[in-house]
């Protein structure tokens, strides 16, 4: 099983950027997308021209803002949207797939701002978070996928002495709550298959980042660690372009 995920960074501004080509060139089973800036209709429209897909949408009560969605080959088991937090369900930014022997979890995480603005909210919504896959993880394993924004380690970001507690992204609290996430049992499946790889999945728009390269790797897969068997690749497609992010992929063994 082939799964994708990709931050379009707004996903009817996206649709213009080749994107229907690029997902067919990915040839993927399962797509997780992340920021559509959609409403749940805006979605539906905008991906009716991909025929053959299930499609799933959580959009945030702000028009215009976040949003996730699920385009399925193989319609899923039960799809459920939100963590069932009222404080945090208001932005659309979770929305689950169940499989057979998994549950998919597609995440848009908090960005904590301007000036770090909203680091204590997010800190909150980490914790909420970890506790939702918790229980969910008590019935069947998951896999996590999105825009966690949040760069883990030093080698996930080009310039990590500069950014470290002084930018959105690579502050203390924001990689304690991704521990707390990988505490819930899950790998960082790229990190686990490539400990010393350097790859980034989202560029700034500004200072040419992108072309210079100067990156951060905020998107991620995370597996339980029951399916680490069934782990057989993660890439990510930092040639695609389209939004400030790229795809990633991964690939599951039966």
């Amino acid at each position: 099983m082939k799964i994708i995920s990709w931050n379009v960074n707004g996903l009817r501004a996206n649709i213009g950027k080749e994107f229907h080509s690029h997902i067919e060139s990915l040839s993927p089973d399962v797509v997780c997308l992340q920021e559509t800036k959609a409403q749940d209709d805006q979605v539906a429209q905008a991906l009716s021209p991909m025929t053959g897909w299930h499609i799933y949408s959580n959009s945030a009560e702000k028009k215009g803002y976040s949003g996730v969605a699920i385009l399925s080959k193989t319609e899923p088991l039960s799809v459920s949207r939100d963590i069932g937090i009222a404080e945090h369900d208001t932005e659309g930014r979770v929305i689950t797939a169940e499989y057979q022997n998994f549950f998919l979890v597609n995440v848009y995480v908090p960005n904590s701002g301007e000036g770090l603005k909203r680091l204590s909210y997010r800190s909150d919504w980490d914790k909420a978070f970890a506790g939702y896959l918790s229980k969910l993880k008590k019935k069947k394993p998951i896999i996590v996928t999105g825009d966690f924004n949040v760069a883990h380690k030093a080698i996930d970001l080009a310039r990590p002495k500069e950014n470290y507690n002084k930018t959105s992204g690579y502050t203390q609290t924001e990689i304690d709550g991704m521990d707390g996430l990988l505490n819930v049992g899950l790998l960082d499946a790229y990190r686990h298959l490539y400990p010393e790889k350097v790859q980034y999945t989202f560029w700034s728009v500004r200072f040419g980042a992108r072309a210079k390269n100067v990156g951060w790797r905020i998107d991620y897969f995370l597996v339980d660690s029951k399916l680490e068997k069934s782990l057989a690749a993660s890439q990510i497609h930092d040639q695609l372009m389209g939004s400030d992010h790229c795809p990633i992929e991964l690939t599951l063994n039966d």
